[in-house]
């Protein structure tokens, strides 16, 4: 499976700037992979595809405010750092990308607000873009991560050009969002409210939770034509023995288990048994999902409409089929809906 056959172009006003009015009003288009066919729904029809004993799967990372703007000491020039990765809480070391990365060196120093007593000093260059940072702050441990949220902004997508707004803060994180460590949201989520959540509830679906921390590597450009040779940054995952047992209970007893999102896929892929079971799991996983795959676990799957010739897209078409695919993504085009992070969703069945 070759990179250009990801390729499609997609009208500028149908990228998402802001999400629906409400979360679960967001267009849904309906995949059937066995009848090849496609509908058109909302997002809250969903619980009408779904049953009791019928498994729901989620990831419950939390979105941090990853994004912090500093001023580069003597020079005063701004600088984007991106907060990608703590790699020692005692030392307040982290793994970050800056931007415009040309003009920092090691050494240099970066001060963050007026008064706000947060600096940082560039101690290492760990790739073209990236760098380790230290940072330095007089207060404890508590009070600097407090400080860091406190000047840090929503990590929206590069590809919104409009400035991040206050109610970013909460549409940019899903409801059920828990354990912090993401630097971009598991967007599939997005469109769950309390509402839909209690209907699927009430109908005896099972709701599960696992926990992905979602890294920029998910985004990062494949740029070699044969994918096998693309290789995806390591993320953070936890499966939990009340989810697993979920899981397996629901493969036995012929059920639908619905990953919720391309986040839930990769992090169950990434751990199954010899005879094709889910298995707890805390670690670390890079497992990179393109056609052709045969899936073990999960049996249907609710995903955005993503950027051409991303990893995401690749795994949706390893899912749906590559040709039924493409197909739903040229009628969400000439439907008009909306595509991206803040865009419609789809259920593949």
């Amino acid at each position: 499976m070759k990179l250009s056959r990801f390729q499609y172009e997609l009208p500028e006003e149908l990228l998402a700037e802001y999400p629906s009015e409400h979360r679960d009003e967001a267009r849904l288009m309906v995949v059937n992979r066995k009848e090849g066919t496609i509908e058109h729904k909302s997002f809250k029809d969903i619980d009408s595809y779904f049953d009791e004993n019928d498994v729901m799967v989620f990831n419950n990372t939390k979105v941090f405010p990853a994004r912090l703007f500093g001023n580069k000491e003597k020079t005063g020039a701004r600088i984007e750092v991106f907060l990608l990765r703590e790699l020692n809480p005692e030392s307040r070391l982290w793994d970050v990308l800056v931007d415009p990365a040309r003009k920092i060196r090691i050494g240099n120093k970066l001060f963050f607000g007026e008064d706000s007593g947060l600096v940082a000093e560039v101690i290492d260059n760990t790739t073209s873009r990236g760098r380790t940072l230290r940072f330095l702050y007089d207060g404890s441990y508590e009070e600097f991560r407090k400080k860091l949220t406190e000047m840090g902004e929503t990590p929206l997508p590069k590809y919104i050009k409009r400035e991040v707004e206050a109610s970013d803060k909460e549409r940019y994180q899903t409801i059920y969002a828990k354990h912090e460590g993401a630097v971009a949201a598991p967007t599939a989520g997005l469109h769950f409210s309390k509402h839909l959540l209690k209907r699927l509830e009430i109908k005896g679906v099972n709701l599960k939770e696992l926990t992905l921390h979602v890294g920029l590597g998910t985004f990062n450009p494949v740029e070699v034509e044969d994918l096998s040779k693309h290789r995806m940054d390591s993320e953070e995952v936890f499966i939990p023995n009340n989810t697993v047992e979920a899981v397996n209970k629901a493969i036995e007893n012929k059920r639908r288990i619905c990953a919720v999102g391309t986040t839930v896929m990769r992090s169950m892929e990434s751990s199954v048994s010899s005879n094709y079971r889910l298995k707890p799991f805390d670690g670390w996983t890079n497992k990179f999902i393109f056609p052709p795959y045969v899936f073990s676990i999960a049996n249907c799957m609710i995903t955005n409409f993503h950027t051409p010739k991303s990893t995401l897209m690749m795994m949706a078409s390893a899912f749906a089929g590559h040709d039924l695919l493409k197909e739903a993504y040229a009628e969400a085009i000439k439907e008009k809906y909306k595509f991206y992070s803040y865009g419609d969703a789809m259920l593949i069945i």
